[in-house]
């Protein structure tokens, strides 16, 4: 009958549908699996592969809690190359100095920086690059902050330190003991000076009417500095996109609007001496058609870049300065030093010296406690995509293979910076580190052979900050005019320097877990 031939057919239709969907479901599993990295397995080519014990987030939160200890933790169990699994990416970690140069060198058609940078930006500033923003920042950087763009640029911030340091020199309230965090003082006044300089000041002609403009850009720039220290609190954890949504979630976006609104295109027309380096990359980019609203969040996005790392670099040198008095000393001799070459001089009723671009390439000594300070206190990761499978080859003549997809990643700080062969005592500060006795530039070696990457504070390859000269010279003006101008104590003489807060580990600069607190006065 027809009913006993319809209950097999409808038994086999029963059958084939639970077994699509039992495939399905084994499928979307294995798929799943494959994405967490359960099966990956390492090639007899490859570094060491140590995936950790979490499927897909591997060992993002020991990375996460002390990013120092933990590839220390892993060169030490698998030597200077090594692959690892965090937060669903695959890490090469290069730890040998002398094979630096294979990936800091690597075209971008094979190791590329960009990608990484894109996803950065786009996750903290809300910023979507054009394919040629890089190019756009490396011309603009090019002609305004090196050369003769710098020597503008150097008086800029000059001028604009004059105002912020000594606005009320004349009132008699300099020459009195005054207090502050140093961490808060120098990161508040380099900030500003960077900013105003780069940013421009509120307009204003005539005597009375430019004073009353430099009065608006003390108050608006104290106002916007600590609206910046807000956001840079936060910015580690949107940088790991692990900001809760909560509170500080919904202050991040406050504090992007406000920047949106403040560095906008617009607000940025009705300022005076905007700086070269900001109104080339605006136009740049309107001429390639990018909405005005992108342009606002593109400011905000340079004016974090150029100013996030220098005041605390500032900070660390003032401190190291003031806890070892031989190296206060022989810095402060070499500042009076210039000063008097020059024909100036640090004395009552006179005009706040100017110093120049010119001035400040005569000082080997604060540039070796500089860079001394950036060893220490500065641990960027240089991340590489690569773009296809490819052999990196190490400098003991090794290959090994990387697969397309993942990530290399140098991080000199450890590797280097603080290894005691190349830097005995490493975590001793040491401020004529980097000078031979007759004051020349000294080289490093590692295994009696001399090392091209011994300090890498600022990057290098693709991705070297192209703002690198301006910073620097934005902090040795603020030492500069610091140690000419103020006697400087510390209100704890034998407070410990502070450590490093840990969470920001990988964004240059570091800052201090707590602030130390110290007194100033004027000299004359």
């Amino acid at each position: 009958s027809l009913s006993g031939i319809r209950a097999p057919v409808q038994s086999s239709l029963a059958m084939a549908f639970w077994v699509a969907v039992l495939g399905a479901l084994l499928a979307s599993i294995l798929g799943g699996l494959y994405l967490l990295g359960v099966f990956r397995r390492r090639r007899p080519t490859e570094p060491p592969l140590d995936k950790g014990h979490i499927p897909w987030l591997g060992y993002a939160l020991d990375f996460r809690k002390n990013r120092a200890e933990f590839l220390k933790k892993m060169q030490r169990r698998h030597g200077d190359i090594f692959t690892v699994l965090i937060g669903g990416y695959y890490f090469t970690f290069v730890m040998d100095p002398f094979s630096f140069g294979a990936i800091v060198k690597a075209s971008r058609t094979k190791l590329d920086f960009e990608a990484f940078a894109v996803e950065l930006v786009a996750r903290v500033f809300e910023y979507h690059p054009t394919k040629n923003d890089l190019k756009i920042l490396q011309v603009s950087s090019t002609k305004h902050l090196m050369g003769d763009g710098l020597v503008v640029m150097t008086q800029a911030v000059m001028e604009n330190l004059q105002t912020l340091m000594f606005h009320n020199r004349d009132s008699g309230e300099g020459r009195r003991w005054q207090q502050d965090g140093l961490f808060h003082y120098s990161y508040n006044i380099v900030f500003r000076a960077g900013y105003l300089a780069l940013f421009g000041n509120e307009p204003g002609t005539g005597t009375q009417s430019e004073e009353k403009a430099k009065e608006r850009d003390l108050i608006q720039s104290e106002e916007l500095f600590d609206e910046f220290w807000k956001y840079d609190r936060l910015f580690p954890r949107l940088a790991y996109a692990v900001l809760p949504p909560t509170k500080d979630k919904m202050e991040a976006q406050r504090l992007k609007r406000l920047f949106w609104k403040v560095l906008s295109v617009k607000n940025s027309r009705e300022k005076d001496n905007i700086s070269g380096w900001i109104s080339d990359q605006e136009q740049f980019l309107a001429e390639l058609e990018v909405p005005e609203y992108m342009r606002d969040r593109f400011m905000f996005l340079l004016l974090w870049a150029s100013q996030s790392n220098t005041g605390s670099s500032s900070f660390w040198l003032l401190l190291y300065l003031m806890k070892h008095p031989k190296a206060m000393q022989a810095v402060r001799e070499e500042v009076d030093k210039v000063l008097g070459e020059a024909g100036q001089e640090v004395k009552p009723g006179s005009p706040v010296v100017n110093i120049t671009r010119d001035m400040l390439m005569k000082t080997p000594v604060l540039d070796s406690a500089v860079e001394e300070t950036l060893r220490l206190t500065v641990a960027p990761i240089l991340i590489r995509a690569v773009v296809e499978d490819l052999n990196l080859k190490m400098a003991n003549g090794r290959e090994y293979a990387l697969r397309k997809g993942d990530r290399v990643a140098l991080f000199p700080h450890v590797a280097v910076q603080m290894d005691p062969e190349v830097h005995p005592e490493p975590h001793t500060f040491k401020y004529n580190r980097f000078l031979n006795q007759d004051g020349t530039k000294k080289d490093f070696y590692k295994n009696g052979k001399k090392l091209k990457y011994f300090n890498m504070p600022w990057g290098a390859g693709t991705s070297i900050c192209p703002g690198r000269f301006f910073a620097v010279n934005e902090l040795k003006l603020f030492v500069f005019l610091m140690l000419s101008y103020y006697d400087l104590e510390l209100v704890n003489e034998k407070e410990e320097i502070p450590p490093i807060d840990v969470s920001r580990w990988g964004f240059g600069s570091m800052q201090p877990t707590h602030d130390v607190q110290f007194k100033y006065r004027l000299r004359i």
